[in-house]
């Protein structure tokens, strides 16, 4: 990395990288990502019709009892096209799914698209809060922790951070959930315990979420802290004695959050996707309470819907953080260059 010759007027190294680095996403990378997308997208597809079909039993019997006549089953076999070929059922599938039509609930007969409309939302916001107080909590965290155990001081720090970020990450969300209820709901009535009511509502889920990814970041955040902190501009904005808020916001902060938000885009879908227990815990009218009752209600176009969305999500930020790093890293479009 090049050192400015007058640190203290100059930007930070990272804005002074963003030209050449924009540069470097180049219609090769971007092509590669797409076609991977594509791919990974039609796979997605062919696994979720294959779930239907993959399921023991006939699920349209398991749908209208096992007292319904045949001719009904069969009627409805017709109607619902599972009587054609494997090949056509998967092209009707495929249609239906870009235009829009996720099928009908075996339950309660109200299309899953309008499910999931009501219930993503929820979700969504949920994980997204989620990700943001685990990436406020986690960066100053981390930082913090790397500037304290710098050149190796402050073993003790250095030892409890450890300690207690790992055993915050090792503690699953809905146990998180479950104490939260019971201390800050049921035991001193702070907060509800359950339902979408408010605005307060958010407070009990979004801490039971946040917590373990904050402590994964802030582990990633202090290794970034402490690489820049050896790095060339670094100790000359040290030399020059600058004031510690221009010294560590404007400098620092910027060169150590590209993998760090690299792994907040991440977890923002590992969270979307992996919030069904807290949102059972929380009664949340979410879709992951939805996904729990159509799984023990044998709901099987609802959890075949689910797992579609959940699925391209994951996807489509695993896509974006790609193109992100491309336009933020030219390593990874010199990577790509070089396997193409």
């Amino acid at each position: 990395m090049s050192t400015p010759a007058h640190i203290d007027d100059a930007p930070a190294p990272a804005a002074q990288r963003r030209e050449t680095r924009t540069r470097t996403l180049t219609p090769r990378f971007l092509a590669k990502h797409l076609v991977r997308f594509a791919l990974s997208l039609t796979a997605l597809l062919a696994a979720s019709f294959a779930m239907i079909h993959l399921i023991p039993g006939d699920p349209l019997r398991k749908m209208l009892g096992p007292t319904a006549p045949k001719e009904l089953i069969d009627q409805r076999r017709h109607e619902l096209g599972l009587d054609d070929s494997i090949p056509l059922q998967f092209l009707h599938y495929v249609r239906d799914v870009f235009s829009g039509d996720l099928g009908t609930s075996f339950i309660s007969g109200q299309p899953v698209t309008q499910i999931v409309k009501d219930g993503l939302p929820n979700t969504i916001a949920l994980a997204t809060l989620a990700t943001l107080v685990a990436l406020l909590l986690a960066i100053p965290l981390g930082m913090w922790g790397a500037i304290r155990t710098e050149n190796g001081k402050n073993q003790r720090t250095e030892t409890a951070f450890g300690a207690l970020t790992g055993a915050a990450v090792a503690v699953p969300e809905y146990l998180y959930a479950l104490v939260l209820v019971i201390v800050f709901a049921l035991t001193l009535g702070w907060l509800p315990p359950a339902g979408l009511t408010g605005p307060a509502s958010y407070i009990l889920p979004v801490i039971a979420l946040s917590i373990g990814p904050a402590a994964m970041i802030a582990r990633v955040a202090r290794v970034e802290t402490l690489r820049e902190l050896g790095s060339d501009y670094m100790r000359l904005a040290r030399a020059k004695r600058l004031p510690a808020g221009r010294l560590y916001v404007r400098h620092l902060l910027p060169n150590t959050l590209t993998a760090t938000l690299t792994m907040g885009g991440l977890l923002l879908s590992g969270l979307i996707t992996g919030s069904v227990l807290v949102e059972n815990v929380f009664a949340w009218p979410g879709l992951g309470l939805r996904t729990v009752e159509a799984i023990t209600q044998k709901d099987y176009p609802v959890a075949q819907a689910v797992i579609l969305v959940y699925g391209a999500i994951v996807l489509a930020v695993n896509f974006g953080v790609d193109i992100a790093l491309g336009a933020l890293d030219p390593k990874s479009t010199v990577t790509a260059r070089k396997e193409s």
